[in-house]
């Protein structure tokens, strides 16, 4: 039933919700848009913040069904598995030759779905950082990282390795992002 699940959830994950919602709007193709992402960042490069708006709340639930539906179901080492494996399907969709998104608004909502409290500290990173620096990548690297973290303080020493293991995915699907952090061209949040 696990393995089951992992398929499923993989293959929900794996929906690539920006295309979708993108074409369904007659906007073109999105991989052919700014950064050529699937995610709400580069939906928004589109102009249509309503398609950007949907396509997170898309992405976020994917996750969050896939942890739920898992947990009703088989309980919660299923639903650790669903949130992995619906992470997996976005950043490396079946449906677009494994070139998915950077996983961000999955993981999160994996998160919120796997543990609200852990949900809750990632978001309030995420918002701080971007407040402070409007740079929206480094605000994901940093909730991301910290995580894991968040996970050893509430006391989930599962959760703490399945944090880990979607921040070093996010990390590496951000390596074009902190090439130009590192060299201070990352473009900030409401820049054209």
């Amino acid at each position: 039933m696990l393995i089951l699940t992992a398929i499923m959830s993989y293959l929900l994950g794996s929906v690539p919700f920006g295309l979708v919602i993108v074409r369904a709007m007659g906007l073109g193709d999105l991989r052919q848009i700014g950064s050529g992402n699937i995610g709400a960042t580069n939906v928004l490069r589109t102009g249509n913040k309503p398609a950007a708006l949907l396509t997170l709340i898309c992405d976020v639930g994917k996750g969050a069904f896939a942890v739920i539906v898992a947990r009703l179901t088989l309980g919660p080492d299923a639903a650790l598995v669903a949130g992995a494996a619906a992470f997996l399907g976005h950043c490396y969709p079946l449906y677009l030759g494994f070139k998915g998104g950077k996983g961000v608004a999955t993981f999160l909502g994996t998160t919120l779905a796997l543990a609200w409290p852990i949900g809750l500290a990632v978001c309030a990173t995420w918002i701080a950082i971007a407040a402070i620096f409007r740079i929206s990548s480094l605000a994901a690297l940093v909730a991301a990282a910290l995580s894991p973290v968040y996970a050893a303080i509430f006391g989930m020493p599962a959760l703490v390795v399945v944090m880990a293991a979607m921040a070093v995915l996010i990390f590496l699907r951000h390596r074009a992002n902190i090439s130009r952090l590192l060299a201070g061209q990352e473009p900030r949040i409401g820049n054209k």
